[in-house]
């Protein structure tokens, strides 16, 4: 019998070949995205809380327009300034529209036959598509994709910390922002254990395994990694307390509105109104 062909082999890669090619990418995209939020751009330069202030003042712009119209307008107006601050528009849209159309979508898909109006389309008797219905599915996938652009603009556009530091001054509550700070450190450390741990046991198998063996194998590493996970929260928490954390954290950010943090903001203002008035 002849051997398998070298691309059918590829295709049946292994489990821990999966694992750390995911990872590896996960990585990959964290670092990529914090190195946008340092590169020089149109709202990297600006001051976090004027951002955190314009997402929201522009998510309200997008969910109480009545206007169908004006929602793409306000996505073109996301993917202007995702071009000025040098985000790649391809992958920046692709991202976007397949969260939204993933889990948005199958939640606005029933709306089209069940939303009672005049009739658009009729498959079977008793089956149909309304208008009424294709234009709340639309506004719902709409709203969302905006919304989704929108927050990613400004996670892109900002270093974590920065945003961080920002959310407390708009006087989030402090544990919110501590349990959002400490989440993304741990996502890259769990993440680098569980890359490392992978790559020793790939270091020390000889052949494939069978699909019993693989699960045995996450099992192992699941368990492990949650152990590692508890001694590594514990020591962390010990480590801040030595240093002085007593219920903050406290950054070297310095937030500074400039000239053209008032010039954004008039804009802003002046956009949002234009958009809640021809949406009314």
């Amino acid at each position: 019998m002849s051997p398998a062909p070298a691309s059918s082999r590829a295709s049946r890669s292994s489990f821990i070949e999966r694992t750390l090619t995911d990872i590896d990418r996960t990585l990959e995209q964290s670092l990529f995205a914090g190195r946008l939020a340092r590169q020089p751009g149109l709202l990297q330069g600006l001051d976090a809380r004027l951002k955190l202030f314009g997402l929201i003042l522009l998510l309200a712009a997008a969910s109480l327009t009545h206007s169908l119209a004006l929602i793409p307008g306000l996505y073109v107006f996301i993917l202007v300034l995702a071009g000025a601050s040098h985000i790649p528009l391809p992958p920046f849209i692709l991202r976007t529209w397949a969260a939204v159309l993933l889990f948005t979508g199958l939640v606005a898909l029933p709306a089209l036959f069940i939303t009672p109006g005049p009739p658009l389309v009729q498959f079977f008797p008793g089956i149909l598509i309304s208008s009424t219905g294709l234009q709340s599915a639309l506004f719902l996938v709409l709203r969302s994709g905006v919304s989704v652009s929108l927050a990613s603009l400004v996670v892109l556009t900002t270093p974590w910390n920065t945003l961080l530091n920002a959310l407390g001054v708009l006087r989030l509550p402090d544990v919110v922002v501590l349990v959002l700070g400490m989440t993304y450190r741990y996502l890259h450390l769990l993440l680098h254990s569980a890359s490392d741990m992978f790559l020793s046991r790939k270091s020390r198998i000889l052949r494939r395994l069978s699909a019993a063996e693989e699960r045995a194998l996450l099992s192992a590493t699941s368990g492990a990694l949650l152990a590692k996970s508890l001694q590594l929260s514990s020591d962390v928490y010990l480590a801040m307390q030595s240093r002085g954390f007593r219920g903050y954290p406290k950054t070297l950010d310095t937030f500074q509105f400039r000239r053209r943090d008032t010039f954004a903001a008039v804009l802003l203002f002046i956009l949002t109104s234009a958009a809640l008035w021809l949406g009314r």
